[in-house]
């Protein structure tokens, strides 16, 4: 069993910054593929970034502005988010696989965190 726990959610003006974390516990983090993904109200669950021991993947949309990393001695995910937009408003939610790249499909991770809000006002 896996345990997730996303935090750094907020609010935050257009332009702003956010860093959400995502702490995990019951696998060798070293050996499990992470990933980033966010609902919105109304809207389906979207891929915006993925992390591997072979890279990191991201959304179109994000690219640029949003960088994955992980600290293995933590055993926590980061996802620093800069020039946010308010089309970035959603409920981020971080997941874990075992693989060997970073998936963008949600069905092929197995473990979620509970989700942690970040709402962009313009």
């Amino acid at each position: 069993q896996v345990q997730l726990a996303e935090s750094g959610g907020g609010l935050v003006q257009a332009g702003g910054s956010l860093r959400l974390s995502c702490a995990a516990s019951g696998r060798p983090f070293s050996s499990i593929d992470m990933g980033w993904f966010r609902q919105a109200p109304g809207t389906e669950r979207e891929f915006v970034a993925a992390i591997s021991r072979s890279g990191t993947a991201y959304a179109d949309s994000v690219k640029g502005r949003f960088t994955i990393s992980r600290d293995s001695a933590k055993n926590t995910v980061y996802l620093q988010m800069n020039s946010l937009k308010p089309e970035d408003t959603a409920v981020y939610y971080c997941a874990t696989r075992s693989g060997t790249y970073p998936s963008g499909r949600s069905y092929e991770y197995d473990y979620w965190g509970q989700g942690t809000q970040v709402t962009v006002s313009s």
